[in-house]
């Protein structure tokens, strides 16, 4: 199921990179007036509200096709898990992938929190300081460049999803959910799989 629904998405992201998106009409009024009682998406996507990284288009999706769900540098609350959950067990969704990208400001952010101390004012300090331990986990395991530890941070975030959500990790375990971390290429336009680094072990005193 992963292997299929993933596979989709990414030939729609090659699609797209290559100037030969056929999305559109999946997205004009025929299409709208299908979606008007119920809908049907086949994946769900957490990513980064960034203006740079619309996920139905970088995939070439129509309306309809994907459930998304973006917060900046795709943070995790309570009213995220909620909406992923509704996505898995309301309507089904069969694959979640996690978003993240080149050259997040937020990530950035979490960063300067770490290295200078600079703790950002309001809530945008909250979403630095909620990023921040993936960026030391990232490079503790030898990230060693912003693009490196964004993904990371993509890889960390499917992982705590399902620390947080029994739904969505039940629902992985079983098979019914797919679940794929990713980065975006702000230069490129592809959208590349990204795993966890392997994490040195602390050796007992």
């Amino acid at each position: 199921m992963t292997s299929t629904n993933w596979a989709r998405l990414s030939e729609g992201n090659i699609r797209w990179v290559e100037g030969r998106s056929r999305a559109d009409g999946q997205r004009g009024a025929v299409r709208r007036a299908e979606l008007t009682t119920s809908q049907n998406p086949f994946a769900l996507v957490l990513g980064c509200a960034d203006s740079r990284v619309p996920a139905e288009i970088l995939f070439d999706q129509g309306l309809g096709d994907l459930f998304v769900v973006r917060t900046a540098g795709q943070t995790v609350d309570s009213a995220v898990l909620g909406s992923m959950e509704y996505a898995v067990e309301v309507l089904g969704v069969e694959l979640l992938v996690v978003l993240g990208h080149e050259g997040c400001g937020a990530v950035a952010a979490a960063a300067r929190v770490i290295d200078e101390v600079a703790v950002p004012h309001g809530y945008i300090r909250d979403v630095a300081e909620k990023i921040a331990p993936n960026v030391l986990r990232a490079r503790l395991a030898g990230a060693s460049t912003p693009e490196e530890v964004g993904a990371q941070h993509a890889a960390y975030t499917l992982e705590l999803l399902r620390e947080r959500s029994s739904a969505l990790d039940n629902a992985i375990r079983r098979g019914a959910l797919g679940a794929v971390a990713t980065q975006y290429s702000l230069k490129t336009g592809r959208v590349c799989e990204v795993a966890p680094l392997s994490e040195p072990h602390l050796l007992a005193a």
